[in-house]
């Protein structure tokens, strides 16, 4: 917890092991995510002290609407209140514990609890009380709402339930200011999918931390990925949080496989003006090709926020992890948003989120392209709802099929005696980085302050 910022790029991540890289092998036993005991031991010491990204500040634009957002054993409600600002509270009525909201979602001029109606204005406070004579003399005066710390940042609120926490900014540290770069308040969402998975909440995690298995998993993306750790970017930071920088807009050049451009590509290349046939025989020249031509053309087309990114930002894909729970694959033209939450009392279960924003470029008309190996399209402005889906009765996208199809497998073989706890390559050291922020938050470190 107490390490400062590091970065592995390419080369220092190759097979070859020097000593230091032998000092810092660790396995990842099986009752890291099967045991009850450790989950209970994240809970009290891990979520309950960390920054939680959980709602949408566009989903609550007046004063009075409402968003309630489930993580763990507890059920958050936050509230736009009447000087513009986001509060949260737990969602609980202080006077016999009933759940006070149980809507997703709303908008109120005060809360009343269903069981004794007692009504609560926006801000926490006791606004009535039932028979308030029958109390002693001014105790409900004194009863509030028992209110969370909450920031907002990158159009979203987030919330901490430790009431001595860092600020936001301070927890965050430099992935506040690589955030900043992309238009995330402005972006709309187009994808809204929530499941739950059989598997550990870390299983998703550990799988979006590292690209090592990419080529095998997911085959169709090496023809406009590139997926070979040593052109990949690895960079870990403090409390947990850590970014992969994958090159996109070029195969894989893996052996070398690819003489021409790729279908995906094709599709990329047609849209900014380039011809395929211009790059036969050198595939790996579309990257750069692309980046030029959105620099010269994105402006006028309405891509204003192009101008504030770096080349490798127009093209690639940057993998931020926003420990504890926050996987983001964010590119030039959207975020794909990905967030496990634990189950209330099944460490083998975890609620999983599939979500997906685009940006909204003044002017532009053509569909939205939602991530995925086949090209599935939403029409620009629409209102997609948010989906509660029982998994397996419905495709999360094919390369999100994929990964849970892992994960799922995965679950099932920590169980297994046979499991000996594994062992990590150089190229999966975010993968290190969160387990190891983990264990520092059941031993009892504070996060550090930038």
């Amino acid at each position: 917890m107490n390490s400062t910022t590091k970065t592995t790029t390419g080369n220092a991540a190759k097979g070859a092991r020097s000593d230091e890289n032998l000092n810092q092998l660790r396995l990842l036993p099986g009752r890291r995510y099967t045991s009850s005991e450790f989950a209970a031991a994240e809970w009290e010491q891990m979520w309950t002290k960390a920054w939680l990204l959980l709602g949408r500040e566009s989903e609550m634009p007046e004063p009075g609407d409402y968003q309630v957002e489930e993580i763990g054993l507890e059920s958050i409600l936050m509230v736009r209140q009447k000087d513009g600002g986001v509060r949260a509270f737990y969602n609980v009525c202080q006077h016999r514990g009933n759940r006070l909201v149980g809507a997703e979602c709303g908008g109120v001029d005060h809360f009343v609890c269903a069981y004794h109606g007692w009504k609560w204005g926006l801000d926490g406070g006791l606004e009535w009380v039932k028979d308030a004579e029958d109390f002693p003399a001014d105790t409900c005066q004194k009863v509030r709402l028992a209110e969370i710390k909450c920031e907002t940042f990158a159009g979203f609120v987030w919330v901490n339930m430790d009431p001595d926490c860092c600020s936001l900014r301070e927890y965050l540290g430099p992935v506040w200011d690589l955030l900043q770069a992309f238009p995330l308040p402005d972006m709309r969402r187009y994808m809204a999918l929530t499941t739950r998975v059989p598997c550990n909440w870390k299983c998703v995690h550990d799988n979006f931390n590292e690209s090592y298995h990419v080529g095998v998993l997911h085959p169709q993306s090496s023809g406009h990925i590139d997926d070979n750790y040593k052109d990949t970017g690895f960079f870990t930071y403090n409390n947990g949080h850590s970014l992969m920088k994958m090159k996109s807009g070029r195969p894989a050049r893996r052996g070398d496989k690819w003489s021409e451009p790729t279908p995906m590509l094709e599709t990329l290349m047609h849209m900014w003006e380039l011809n395929p046939d211009d790059f036969k025989g050198r595939p790996a020249a579309v990257r750069e090709a692309l980046q030029q031509q959105k620099r010269k053309l994105g402006p006028s087309r309405g891509y204003k926020h192009y101008e504030q990114l770096s080349d490798e930002q127009l093209t690639d894909f940057m993998h931020f992890f926003i420990f504890p729970n926050i996987s983001a694959s964010i590119t030039a033209d959207g975020c794909h948003f990905l967030r496990a939450r634990p189950s209330r009392n099944d460490p083998g279960q975890c609620v999983f989120d599939n979500w997906f924003y685009a940006t909204e470029p003044e002017g532009v008309t053509t569909p939205v392209v939602l991530p995925g190996a086949i090209v599935t399209t939403v029409p620009r402005g629409t209102d997609v709802p948010h989906e509660f889906i029982e998994y397996g009765s419905r495709s999360l996208g094919l390369g999100i099929d994929q990964d849970m199809s892992a994960n799922i497998g995965q679950q099932l073989g920590f169980q297994s005696r046979g499991y000996k706890g594994g062992l990590l390559a150089g190229q999966e050291n975010r993968v290190r980085h969160f387990h190891d922020t983990i264990d520092g938050y059941i031993a009892g470190h504070k996060p550090v302050r930038a």
